[in-house]
């Protein structure tokens, strides 16, 4: 249970409060850590599902109605699939969904370290969870030719330029969901389309060069279950930093900010 103060859920200045914390998108933990961890890995699920199923469809040619599905339906199905689970979730456990989130929050202190660890369990199990449904829909060539839609870097790729372009695309998004979910000048409405819109941006920029992971957890559980790991300290590292500094970045410099004139 928390204690004595509260994060103001938009403009990040402590509140008094007697035993509640309110964190991103005006959640509050309210003692019940088994909720909020119980809707991360739902969330989870949602979103890792939505992306290695398209992903798988896309790599094995699967049609829906029509012409099979291409390239731009992973970004679309993970924008919309990260829009629906900040709808649905966030106000039970802020709808983090991203180890990068947790962690950077959590370095930043708008999130209790005690806490961050379920929220990251969560999200790998979710993530590894969807992974494994994906096998079930799509058979056993979804493992050996499409991985499970696992990240893997494009050919002649270095690990270097997957750590700058996950770090890069792990930024983009972290920023946008401090600030739609934090700052009071951002109107409510606008989080769940702004950090799904985040999300198939990131994923359109890092596509081509890192298969776009972005979210360690939607990373690490298809190649868990894949069996291959490619640069897979690269697709951990480089989101956790994009988002630790995304979090920093707005918190010291652009929360202050007054609106233009």
């Amino acid at each position: 249970m928390m204690k004595a103060t509260s994060m103001s859920p938009r403009s990040g200045q402590r509140t008094a409060s007697s035993d509640t914390a309110v964190f991103l998108h005006g959640h509050q933990l309210e003692g019940n850590l088994v909720r909020a961890v119980m809707a991360e890995a739902a969330g989870t699920f949602v979103l890792v599902l939505a992306i290695t199923s398209a992903a798988v469809a896309a790599a094995l040619s699967r049609p829906v109605a029509g012409a099979p599905y291409g390239s731009l339906s992973v970004p679309v199905a993970g924008g919309l699939a990260l829009a629906i689970g900040v709808a649905s979730v966030g106000h039970i456990s802020g709808a983090h969904l991203n180890p990068a989130v947790t962690l950077g929050l959590a370095v930043s202190r708008r999130f209790p370290w005690a806490c961050a660890p379920g929220y990251v369990i969560a999200q790998f199990a979710g993530a590894t969870a969807a992974a494994a449904i994906t096998c079930g829909l799509y058979g056993s060539q979804a493992r050996s030719i499409a991985r499970l839609g696992a990240t893997v870097p494009a050919a002649g790729v270095s690990a270097g330029r997957v750590l700058a372009a996950e770090a890069v695309v792990t930024f983009v998004l972290v920023l946008v969901v401090v600030a739609v979910a934090t700052d009071s000048r951002v109107p409510r409405g606008t989080a769940a389309m702004a950090i799904g819109a985040a999300l198939a941006v990131a994923i359109v920029i890092s596509g081509p060069v890192s298969g776009a992971g972005v979210n360690p957890a939607r990373v690490i559980g298809p190649m868990i279950l894949a069996g291959q790991f490619p640069d897979w300290w690269a697709y951990l590292a480089a989101p956790l930093a994009g988002g630790a500094i995304a979090v920093a970045l707005y918190d010291r410099f652009l929360r202050a900010g007054s609106r233009p004139a």
